[in-house]
């Protein structure tokens, strides 16, 4: 079979000469001569398959026993039922078809001819040729074929276990990341993260977290982030104290409290810790030390013991994704097993932990991604790889007191008032942008922003706490984000919640009326009539009709309290319906 392949490929280019039918003695020794080499070759192809099959049939007596270490190879035990493993047939078609290729190869050098690349799926059964072709393909200099292979990997669902983790253990770290951007991704083509090593019982995490704060650079910070990080340092230590025994209080009112430092739970004294890593984490220099400290292994082994912990595991993540900006520790996340665990997150239904796992990986991802995420600026679409192009922005800036997420959810379900409502609540946005803008504008690319309100959610007061709350500050930060993250490369339309009038917002007012009408923007405003429930006893109307009209664009009163007026009650109530229709009316050019 083997032979007449190669004749007819022969045949082929002689017959394209052209010269068949003027000089027929001319083809008939171009034949004879090529029917000479073909037999020499002949022969030396049978003696090779008599030597290899020779070889094969003198069985190794630690065949099985390496079959049955297969376990050591793989990251799971390759099958070894019948249907999957043939036996020295199997392997002696195989070695048959590696020397079929290695003579054609041997020959296209020879006549100096193209080799074709089909031949070299020889040596294999078709699933276990495309798997390596397209391990082959994911590294290959030209960026078009690699992002078709990682996307042609995790499309195929019909790779066998041990193909799972072949990939996982020879895939180059790119390649990986890709396979985690993938949208519905087998979480089986990551290797879990290494073990750890293992901890005195005495030495608590808490320890190690403190040391870890310590050695970082505690001069010329920021003065928010010095505060709360001395803050979280003095709380580690009294807390510790009164677990060891060696917090002393005598009598008074001094004795109530120290038993209630003593029985502060662990996972708060390492959520005051996490959260001043995450105010260091947004400064490059300190993500070199926290590294060089062994910080990713540590923040690795408290995420896998805090499972119970929605909030320190996004703490955690947020840090990764903060240093996950600087290229140059992408190796170090990479072989800490930090891309299976962002991988298994983005799964997750809860949308501010897939989004924080969304961020740091596409912050990670340098082959398809050339903006960067710096903290607080969070994807919500596309989060995934995707080939669509991206014609237009969309960005959801909140208000004062507010969040990325949780103002852009749906409206609260009432179940006393609304049955209906309550019976459909698994269908319920916990952010409208994501699921119903996402999908009736999937060319869209959505961002949602977040600055803090309170630097942590310890609520205490930072020194310098009213410069940082300042519009000037807080916009310039936002700014220097937003290129960052490549807003202004396309069209742009924001989406933002007010809180209405002061001075500092009627002065900006005043700026945007300025800029949007030498621009021409379209602008579209919403305006509350329900007054506001704060507590049970009073009612606000937090902003009124008449400070919601900016003076340009149409103005829509609408019956809803203030926290509601950016909360479609459903996907097809008035507020999202006309956003929706704006949106669309002023890109319908892009789109």
């Amino acid at each position: 079979m083997s032979v007449a392949a190669y004749c007819v490929f022969c045949y082929r280019k002689i017959g394209t000469s052209g010269s068949a039918t003027k000089k027929p003695w001319n083809d008939i020794r171009k034949i004879a001569k090529v029917t000479g080499s073909l037999i020499l070759g002949g022969f030396v192809f049978i003696t090779y398959e008599v030597l290899s099959l020779n070889k094969l049939l003198k069985i190794d007596t630690q065949a099985l026993h390496q079959e049955k270490l297969k376990s050591y190879v793989y990251v799971r035990t390759a099958s070894l039922s019948p249907s999957e493993y043939q036996g020295i047939t199997y392997k002696a078609r195989k070695e048959i078809h590696k020397a079929v290729r290695r003579i054609l190869e041997t020959e296209a050098k020879i006549f100096r001819r193209p080799f074709n690349e089909q031949f070299s799926t020889f040596d294999g059964e078709d699933h276990e040729c495309a798997l390596w072709l397209l391990l082959k393909r994911s590294q290959s200099e030209d960026k078009a074929i690699r992002l078709q292979a990682v996307q042609d990997l995790a499309s195929n669902s019909h790779w066998h276990d041990y193909q799972y983790g072949t990939v996982a253990q020879t895939c180059d770290q790119r390649t990986a990341i890709g396979l985690a951007r993938s949208k519905d991704v087998d979480l089986r083509f990551f290797l879990p993260p290494p073990p750890l090593p293992k901890i005195k019982t005495d030495y608590p995490i808490e320890d190690e977290l403190r040391l870890l704060l310590v050695s970082l650079p505690q001069t010329g910070l920021d003065p928010c982030v010095q505060y709360f990080t001395s803050l979280a340092l003095r709380e580690s230590s009294q807390t510790l104290a009164a677990q060891r025994g060696g917090l002393w209080c005598f009598g008074g009112n001094g004795l109530p409290y120290c038993e209630t430092l003593s029985k502060i739970p662990s996972e708060t004294v390492e959520l005051f810790c996490l959260q001043a890593l995450v105010q260091h984490s947004k400064i490059s220099s300190h993500c070199d030390k926290i590294e060089a400290k062994g910080g990713l292994q540590l923040l690795q082994r408290i995420y896998q013991l805090r499972k119970d912990s929605a909030k320190i595991q996004r703490n955690i993540i947020r840090i990764i994704g903060n240093m996950a900006l600087d290229e140059r520790l992408h190796s170090s996340i990479v072989r800490a097993g930090w891309v299976s665990v962002l991988a298994e997150v983005m799964k997750s239904p809860h949308v501010i932990q897939s989004s924080h796992a969304s961020r740091a990986l596409a912050n990670l991802d340098r082959d398809a991604v050339k903006e960067k995420y710096p903290d607080g600026v969070y994807v919500l679409h596309p989060q995934y790889r995707s080939s669509q192009p991206i014609r237009a922005d969309i960005l959801f800036v909140h208000g004062l007191l507010g969040a990325a997420f949780k103002t852009w959810r749906q409206q609260d379900i009432d179940r006393r008032s609304d049955k209906k409502a309550s019976e459909g609540e698994e269908d319920y946005s916990q952010c409208w942008p994501k699921t119903w803008l996402a999908s009736d504008c999937p060319s869209l690319r959505i961002i949602s922003v977040e600055y803090d309100t309170h630097l942590s959610d310890w609520k205490a007061k930072c020194p310098v706490e009213a410069h940082r709350k300042s519009i000037a500050f807080r916009s310039g930060e936002l700014l220097d984000k937003l290129k960052a993250a490549g807003i202004g490369d396309r069209p742009l339309v924001w989406v933002s919640h007010s809180m209405g009038d002061s001075p500092a917002l009627k002065e900006l007012n005043d700026d945007f009326l300025s800029f949007a009408k030498d621009k021409k923007f379209s602008v579209l405003s919403f305006a509350e009539t329900l007054p506001t429930h704060i507590g049970s006893m009073i009612k606000l109307h937090v902003v009124p009709v008449e400070s919601a009209d900016i003076g340009i664009g149409d103005l829509i009163p609408v019956d809803v309290n203030h926290l509601n007026i950016c909360k479609p009650k459903k996907k097809d109530a008035f507020l999202y319906q006309r956003t929706l229709k704006f949106i669309q009316d002023v890109l319908a050019q892009e789109l």
